[in-house]
């Protein structure tokens, strides 16, 4: 089953990767300038955008890589599922090389070593997780509501700022409302298969309505994100922020890893600040992001 899980896992990584090279491109060359000063992505330019079809054939790959996600975490707890999708971020960075005829600088590479070890070594301490339980009656509704609320402010955060910071923030929004869709999509299969609901109980469709209003929203965030920074970095932040808010409402909700020892945790801390700092690095350091500084002088 884990095996299964995993691989599916990897598929739904580079399906990713692919989704967000596609509507960047779509996104940055409708916007005709990179890094845009634009505070938001009109829906009227989000309907422009969506009849581009390089944006549809990202939206079919985002699709696809949303199916596959889903059945690995029907198969295997969330802790393990979840880091896997940092193989995104090579993977995209190969595609921007590919698609530009441009190697990626030593900065990137740096960035992304950095990204992918902390993750992998998250990975490596998290493989022991528990399988976990339904989540305790009443549980579910705060969680939703406390890390829906973080995910609206960091959101209007980006917005109302500029340059690479706008770019990482937006994108990170959109990572903890996937983080958010990933728990809830394991809470349904835990309380499905253990028998404590069925499909038409009410907790299950509105789970399953609040995951979807947080993919939704997710996605609208991260179509923000695209024209203020290149792709790999928004791939990063995805992957970093997604597993961690999952691993970490894994635990909350369904005591996935519960008797992890204290000394683990720390492991798992210091992992994940590895792959924040690799996010930064590649938000900072992108021969993209340094471009738009030289432009204009008075962004952040």
């Amino acid at each position: 089953m884990q095996a299964t899980a995993v691989a599916l896992a990897v598929l739904g990584a580079a399906l990713f990767a692919g989704a967000a090279v596609l509507q960047h491109r779509e996104v940055a060359d409708l916007y005709g300038e990179p890094h845009s000063r634009e505070r938001v992505v009109s829906l009227r330019r989000l309907g422009r955008i969506a009849r581009r079809p390089g944006w549809l054939t990202g939206f079919g790959l985002a699709a696809g890589g949303t199916t596959v996600h889903a059945v690995a975490l029907a198969l295997a707890p969330l802790r393990l599922v979840q880091p896997i999708g940092v193989l995104a971020v090579p993977v995209a960075v190969l595609l921007s090389a590919l698609r530009l005829r441009r190697a990626p600088g030593a900065s990137v590479l740096l960035g992304v070593t950095l990204t992918m070890t902390g993750v992998a070594v998250f990975v490596a301490a998290s493989v022991s997780a528990a399988s976990g339980s339904p989540p305790p009656a009443g549980s579910t509704v705060p969680t939703i509501l406390i890390v829906g609320g973080a995910v609206l402010a960091l959101g209007a955060a980006g917005l109302m700022i500029g340059g690479w910071l706008r770019c990482v923030a937006c994108a990170t929004a959109g990572a903890t409302a996937f983080g958010l869709v990933s728990a809830l999509m394991r809470v349904i299969f835990q309380e499905l298969g253990s028998g404590a609901a069925r499909w038409y109980d009410l907790q299950v469709l509105g789970t399953a309505a609040a995951a979807v209003a947080a993919m939704v929203l997710g996605g609208w965030l991260v179509q923000q994100a695209y024209p203020a920074g290149p792709p790999e970095v928004v791939v990063a932040c995805l992957t970093v922020v997604d597993p961690i808010v999952a691993v970490l409402l894994g635990a909350v909700l369904l005591g996935e890893g519960s008797d992890t020892p204290v000394g683990t945790w720390f492991l798992l801390g210091g992992a994940a600040l590895a792959a924040v700092v690799g996010v930064v690095v590649l938000a900072r350091l992108h021969p993209d992001a340094v471009a738009a500084r030289a432009t204009r002088p008075a962004s952040i």
